[in-house]
């Protein structure tokens, strides 16, 4: 063996050294409280030897080395250790610290310093203490105050010192680092920049930051600089060798994030981005756990600003009863519902497996949220008033509804059945049995309908305005557009087909949509319910429409292929009952605005109660019948503005 074999150590007795060393960290761990004592009793010696050293002019003298040292030390130390024990500078974990940390220590240097000058000062004025401590130690109070400021220089370098050890020199490195970039050098990016160095094994080398702020161009940040702006992405992932971009910009607007998409989209390098900040403000996620961009992020808009007080005072302590409670719309009410602390939440759902699945997630988030998951069809009136008449719920939330609109063109017997026999059952009981406050959800499609769903959708709003002229129940609607991700929805359809190589159908150029997140839609109906007095029509802001050629193409772009190239985009025509452009009100009402930004109340035009009665009657009569031009003649006679496609007549 060569004598440079002789001085290199083999990879495995490293290894074998790395993890002997490890384990004899762990097992100091154990006991980590009297370490940490003993480290703040040395600290505290340390302090104190500087503090004489400086006042001596660095001179070691026996009289104060042997008595005015140890005696002074001892006194400080009987003050120190209770102190700094009630500011919890026990308890910490160093590898951790922070600014905080360091205010805590100075903190509790502050009120020990206080303590002992005040017993210094008490004792050197006391005639019967000097004689009692005959050799009682000349010390000035300059090396008490002098020990003040060594003692947070020491405790906080060793904090200091022990981070720097986890974060520098415990990391493995990791194989085939991957070259890393991070879009925005703000608090977010600075903090995914921490996280990424305290990683226990090095997985990315963060060459540096983008930020479009002029201010911090050429800035460094713990070493890493800002290197451009958004716009300079492609030239300096080229020059640097980028192999993965981050975006820590979770406050950012939709326009803010769609431009740096898309300029991470021309570099042709993956890239993700960080948790919203209402996940991370939450707990849920940390800034370091950065996912892959999804289409929310492009067409969610800025966090919602609710009236949580309005909402408590709404829920809290109530029983609340959610139809639907299985679907996309029902199971999200439910989750927001939970977080207010309902004194009973009632799950009704005719599917068994959706209310499965989220009574078990229920009850998994909020363990102490009672609730009762009910199987029930809501047009069954002796069973849906049994619940009633046992649990007199205060606050019902409609969801349950048939939505998909070619499907309930050909079969609209049971559009009427669900969307308006359901709705007229759960009214009813509602107000029978004293609930106080009614909310259904309901569609853009019910505003000038061109389909039986939309179609059933108005009719049920107009059958709860009709009821609240004369019941104690406050009935309001909460009307909004599509929602991201919800069952059957475009945005799942087109995932799927993407995820089968294509093609990705949209059925006509032209045809725009609404789109909201599923909570911020749950979030704003509830605030829309404390709102109401009853009988309004609540519209939500869903912002500008999007084209769903548009979407499509997003999405494909998102899944890393290239639209037209690698997943082409084909156009099926439009199907029936279904619109190019939804609308968000009716002909003749007109908008009033309430006391939150981002919902409007309309006034609808009335309808003759005796008229209504007897069509609704009538539609409840004929649609077990499925006659589709029998359905749309009497629905035409409720909603004049109804265009009926006949395509599927007969």
């Amino acid at each position: 063996m060569s004598d440079s074999d002789d001085r290199k150590m083999p990879d495995s007795e490293a290894s074998n050294s790395f993890e002997s060393s490890a384990a004899s960290v762990e097992g100091l761990l154990r006991h980590r409280r009297l370490l940490v004592i003993l480290a703040h009793v040395l600290a505290f010696a340390i302090s104190l030897l500087l503090s004489f050293l400086v006042v001596k002019n660095m001179h070691m003298q026996k009289s104060w080395v042997l008595y005015d040292y140890p005696f002074l030390f001892l006194v400080s130390l009987l003050i120190k250790l209770p102190v700094f024990g009630l500011f919890k500078q026990f308890r910490g974990w160093w590898r951790y610290v922070g600014m905080s940390d360091l205010v805590s220590i100075a903190k509790a240097s502050i009120v020990s310093t206080t303590l002992i000058v005040a017993l210094w000062v008490g004792i050197n004025s006391s005639d019967f203490i000097r004689q009692g401590l005959k050799n009682m130690p000349e010390i000035g109070e300059g090396i008490i105050m002098l020990d003040l400021f060594t003692t947070i220089m020491v405790l906080s370098g060793l904090r200091m010192v022990v981070r720097l050890y986890y974060e520098e020199f415990t990391a493995e490195v990791g194989s085939g680092m991957k070259r890393f970039l991070i879009v925005g050098a703000g608090d977010a990016g600075e903090a995914l920049l921490r996280e990424i160095m305290r990683m226990k094994v090095e997985q990315y080398d963060v060459v540096g930051f983008i930020d479009d702020d002029p201010a911090k161009q050429g800035m460094s940040i713990h070493g890493v600089s800002v290197m451009g702006m958004v716009d300079d992405m492609p030239t300096i992932c080229g020059k640097n060798e980028i192999e993965e971009i981050a975006i820590a910009m979770p406050g950012a607007t939709r326009s803010q994030l769609r431009r740096v998409i898309q300029m991470c989209e021309n570099t042709q390098i993956r890239f993700r981005t960080v948790p919203s900040l209402t996940d991370i403000a939450s707990g849920k996620f940390k800034v370091s756990q950065i996912r892959d961009v999804n289409i929310d992020d492009l067409l969610g808009r800025e966090v919602i600003q609710l009236d949580l007080e309005e909402i408590k005072s709404f829920l809290t302590d109530k029983v609340i009863l959610v139809t639907g409670a299985g679907g996309s719309i029902g199971s999200e009410m439910c989750r927001q519902v939970c977080h207010f602390k309902p004194k009973l939440l009632l799950l009704i759902e005719q599917a068994e497996n959706p209310l499965f699945f989220i009574e078990r997630e229920l009850r998994k988030n909020f363990p102490d949220v009672e609730m009762q998951a009910i199987i029930r069809n809501i047009t069954d009136r002796e069973r849906i008033e049994q619940v009633f008449d046992q649990y007199r719920p205060e606050v019902v939330i409609h969801a349950a509804a048939h939505k998909h609109v070619p499907l309930m063109e050909g079969n609209p017997g049971e559009a009427i059945k669900n969307n308006v026999i359901g709705t007229k059952t759960i009214a009813d009981s509602a107000d029978k049995y004293g609930a106080d406050d009614f909310v259904m959800i309901s569609t853009d499609k019910a505003v000038n309908p061109t389909s039986i769903m939309g179609s059933t959708k108005r009719i049920a709003e107009m059958y709860i305005q009709d009821l609240n002229e004369t019941s104690d129940t406050h009935f309001i609607t909460v009307r909004f557009g599509n929602v991201l991700g919800s069952n059957g929805s475009v945005v799942p359809i087109f995932k799927k087909q993407i995820e089968d190589g294509g093609p990705v159908t949209v059925t006509h150029k032209d045809m725009t949509r609404y789109f909201m997140t599923i909570p911020e839609a749950s979030q704003l109906v509830l605030q829309a319910a404390t709102l109401g007095h009853g009988g309004e029509i609540f519209v939500l802001d869903m912002g500008e429409p999007v084209k769903i050629v548009d979407l499509a193409r997003e999405l494909i772009t998102l899944s890393g292929f290239r639209p037209g190239e690698d997943i082409e985009i084909t156009f099926s025509g439009l199907r029936p009952g279904e619109k190019l452009f939804e609308e968000l009100s009716i002909e003749g009402e007109d908008m009033l605005p309430t006391k939150h930004p981002k919902i409007a109340a309309w006034q609808n035009i009335p309808k003759d109660r005796e008229t209504l009665h007897n069509e609704i009657e009538i539609l409840l009569e004929i649609s077990p019948t499925q006659d589709y031009s029998k359905i749309v003649e009497h629905v035409k006679k409720l909603i004049p503005e109804y265009i009926g496609d006949k395509v599927n007549a007969g």
